[in-house]
């Protein structure tokens, strides 16, 4: 269980299954840098963070929600999270006391992003921790599961909260604590995704991988020495 001064942003869980390195330079050395499609998302975002709610019938729309885990050590805000009324009397779903409405509501987390639908552990990694941390805050037993909305195709993606993904999800919070704790950066790995990121210029990863190798050379070259000189 963390305390309030541990707390770290739930967005982070994102950077951190993208690349360690991309989670500590945002979060330990505070350095950020926007590209184009960084640009993009913090427009979806502040579309669907304008707080509020509103009732469409048996659905809630609940826009700019402030969450938190203590479990997890996370804060943040969820873009929109939607309550399903239980309306049917058999239904296996665990629902929650809504203040100033009637029935039982299934909590049903919805993260925007930008560009087309797709398959990406970070994004549901972070969508199940916002799933989580809505179970702490309204006492629920298990919320089934929620949604990706990318804005270009203007489509969803459901995710199921699994077993294996709650289970990611928690070792993703640790794994995030360890590093920022620390306060070292891991060192650049060069790789496709370094084209994408916005802090491809500060990260510097073909500098950091040609050192490394250099430094294997000069390694293998002393090594090459000694063995000669024996």
């Amino acid at each position: 269980m963390y305390t309030e001064e541990e707390l770290i942003p739930l967005s982070a869980l994102q950077h951190l299954l993208y690349c360690e390195r991309r989670a500590a330079l945002v979060h330990v050395e505070q350095a950020w840098a926007d590209n184009v499609y960084t640009v993009e998302g913090s427009h979806m975002h502040d579309h669907a963070d304008r707080s509020g709610t509103e009732r469409r019938g048996n659905l809630i729309l609940c826009r700019g929600l402030h969450i938190r885990s203590m479990q997890l050590g996370l804060s943040g805000r969820a873009d929109v999270v939607e309550f399903h009324l239980i309306t049917d009397p058999d239904s296996s779903s665990e629902g929650v006391c809504l203040p100033g409405y009637d029935g039982l509501w299934v909590p049903f987390p919805v993260e925007y992003k930008r560009g087309r639908l797709r398959h990406e552990i970070g994004y549901e990694v972070q969508l199940c921790a916002q799933a989580m941390s809505l179970e702490e805050i309204f006492e629920a037993k298990g919320i089934p599961s929620g949604a990706l909305f990318f804005g270009k195709t203007h489509r969803r993606l459901d995710v199921a909260f699994d077993s294996k993904l709650r289970e990611l999800t928690v070792q993703s919070a640790k794994r995030l604590h360890e590093i920022i704790d620390s306060g070292t950066t891991p060192k650049a790995v060069k790789s496709a995704k370094c084209d994408k990121c916005s802090l491809v210029e500060i990260c510097m990863p073909k500098l950091a991988t040609r050192r490394q190798g250099a430094r294997l050379y000069l390694q293998r070259v002393l090594s090459d020495i000694i063995e000669k000189g024996e």
